[in-house]
């Protein structure tokens, strides 16, 4: 398996350096593309508990797994989370195959990374991402009929994916 350098070229790649020390584009760069973040959430009034679900945001690719319109996406979705390391700190509904929560917990990223397979489709092959597990599109489902597609597996690590 092939590292990519970071972007300085000199001393560790910046995706193993602090959340905290990284630019703006290295941070954007960490993103594995998964599209688990663009899954609908449903939070119980209750107890707080988030619940996943296969409803895939209006905006996403549902092949390449990303924001078919990422800088202008708030425009579109008003409630889209731009994630910082502030809000990276609160945050409970992330998966656990995220890089920033990897990275947050001093964690390695994973080899099916992109970042480290030099693949966009690692993450893919792996098992990791949304594709083919979109049942719909948040268009395409009424509000009262969104409990029916709540599912466990964006919250867990697939296992072929597991290192």
């Amino acid at each position: 398996m092939t590292t990519k350098k970071g972007e300085s070229g000199a001393g560790a790649p910046f995706w193993e350096k602090p959340l905290s020390e990284l630019t703006r584009s290295q941070w954007e760069k960490l993103c594995d593309g998964c599209g688990r973040c663009c899954l609908v959430k449903l939070e119980d009034e209750d107890t707080g508990a988030i619940h996943h679900t296969s409803i895939a945001c209006k905006l996403l690719d549902q092949e390449s797994c990303l924001c078919g319109d990422y800088s202008n996406r708030r425009a579109h979705v008003p409630d889209c989370i731009r994630l910082t390391l502030t809000k990276l700190q609160t945050i409970k509904w992330l998966p656990p195959t995220c890089a920033y929560v990897l990275r947050n917990e001093g964690k390695p990223l994973p080899p099916w990374h992109p970042l480290l397979s030099g693949d966009p489709d690692s993450v893919h092959r792996a098992g990791v991402s949304v594709r083919g597990k979109v049942e719909a599109s948040e268009e395409e489902v009424d509000d009262e009929d969104t409990p029916e597609f709540i599912r466990t597996w964006p919250k867990r690590w697939p296992r072929k994916a597991r290192y």
